[in-house]
């Protein structure tokens, strides 16, 4: 016995300590009562008084109940076996899977040291034409993946994970931090129809844990993503949903443990806690961790303090539009608000680089057509108007593509297009090499020019 409790809150305990130098932050406490094992967190020490976070709940507990140290840190399998399998925060399965423990691995001891960085670690090709042309993505960088429901956000995530594994035969994590668990439902059993469930780990903290559960759930899942880059050496897709629940769970704890808030009541070591997530996901010589990270934003409002936090360690962002889905147009990418760091002449190449600002061109120069149009009618465009108009159509349906996850609900065979051919489709019709070709002929195909 270390101890025993003297205060009891919803997320935290207290307790008095015999000798606090055997304790240390990050430690793992625990209560036998009533024949249900309670775990805490040691997160903060004064004197012969610390302070934890409860794993699961409080219910039953009460001042005097002695407390033991548990000789376990917070740990998840750290083997072969984490694939096909779902587990919680705190490395426990919940699929109904087996899983016999080869080697469990402490979920906070892992960061990457400037020797190992790799920052010149190359592209990330997925195949999919609209993000390859329009938000090339580097190994290791972090994306921010916006879109509300319906706009086929999971259909991307699915895609992403299959066109990955085919090309480099590497797997993929997902990470669900506060969504509703039957959305975490509806994903599994999507992933397993598809039959991508052999290729991905994933971990869940759902809407209806505590705290402490919801803030664990980014640790747990980061090592899992580092077994596959460091053992495997696999450039692994991380796909996390979402990211700003993992700061609305510190908001949580902090409140609890009395601690001063800054503005909109999240913690004053909001911007430490993101940084030490953040900097976990980076390209080594061995491999790469590749993260998209849906973020929600609060009441809509870019400027809040948390969604910058977050924005500021992102190299770009993927934006899915309901108006681009509503003219039955997949993947629903808005080519306007979609960006990336990697859109610089000196990384893609100066061709690539011009087609993409001829193609925005173009693309906004269209939306303004548009309108004139429904007044006055094709018409009265000029000639060159009129051809802005018509290839920038190709060149709208020419984004669209026939997905592998999609197959069995459209009957078009999944495509994986090579950049080079895409850029060369894009060239002819900006061009005006595909003028006499109808627009419809552009819609869901790989590369035209290879048909």
């Amino acid at each position: 016995m270390i101890g025993k409790i003297i205060a009891v809150s919803d997320l935290s305990v207290k307790i008095l300590l015999n000798n606090p130098s055997e304790i240390k932050i990050q430690d793992i406490l625990y209560a036998n009562h009533n024949d249900h094992i309670y775990k805490f967190e040691v997160v903060e020490i004064n004197g012969n008084i610390c302070k934890t976070i409860v794993f699961d709940n409080v219910i039953y507990l009460k001042k005097g109940i002695p407390i033991f140290k548990s000789e376990d840190k917070l740990a998840i399998e750290y083997s072969d076996q984490i694939l096909g399998k779902v587990f919680d925060p705190y490395g426990n399965v919940i699929s109904n899977d087996t899983l016999k423990s080869v080697k469990k691995k402490n979920v906070y001891e892992r960061n990457v040291s400037l020797e190992e960085l790799d920052i010149q670690s190359g592209l990330l090709l997925t195949g999919i034409k609209v993000i390859d042309f329009f938000a090339p993505i580097q190994k290791g960088s972090k994306l921010g993946l916006l879109g509300g429901a319906g706009v086929g956000k999971t259909v991307l995530i699915k895609e992403l994970m299959n066109n990955v594994f085919k090309k480099f035969k590497s797997n993929s994590i997902f990470i669900g931090i506060g969504e509703r668990s039957r959305e975490g439902k509806e994903l599994y059993d999507e992933i397993v129809k598809s039959n991508l469930i052999d290729k991905i780990s994933m971990v869940f903290g759902q809407m209806g844990d505590n705290a402490t559960s919801r803030s664990k759930a980014i640790y747990s899942g980061l090592t899992l993503a580092e077994y596959l880059r460091d053992e495997k050496n696999q450039d692994v897709l991380l796909f996390v949903d979402n990211i700003y629940r993992y700061v609305q769970a510190l908001s949580e704890i902090s409140a609890e443990l009395g601690r001063s808030p800054i503005e909109n009541g999240y913690p004053t070591t909001m911007i430490s806690d993101v940084s030490k997530v953040e900097e976990r996901i980076n390209s080594t010589r061995e491999g790469s961790i590749t993260s998209f990270q849906a973020i929600y934003i609060p009441a809509d409002d870019y400027t809040d303090e948390s969604v910058q936090t977050i924005l500021s360690h992102l190299d770009g962002q993927i934006v899915l539009d309901r108006s681009i889905a509503e003219k039955g147009i997949y993947p629903a990418i808005d080519v306007f608000k979609t960006t990336s760091a990697l859109v610089d002449p000196d990384i893609i190449g100066k061709r690539h680089f011009d087609l993409i600002e001829k193609s925005l061109k173009f693309l906004t120069r269209y939306t303004e057509l548009e309108e004139i149009i429904v007044v006055l009618g094709i018409e009265e465009l000029s000639e060159e108007d009129r051809q802005i108009f018509y290839r920038s159509r190709k060149l709208r349906n020419y984004f669209s593509q026939p997905l592998f996850v999609s197959e069995q609900y459209t009957g078009i065979p999944g495509q994986l297009v090579d950049i080079n051919d895409v850029l060369d489709d894009v060239e002819n019709i900006l061009n005006g090499t595909y003028d006499d070709v109808d627009e419809s002929k552009f819609l869901y195909i790989g590369s035209y020019g290879r048909k």
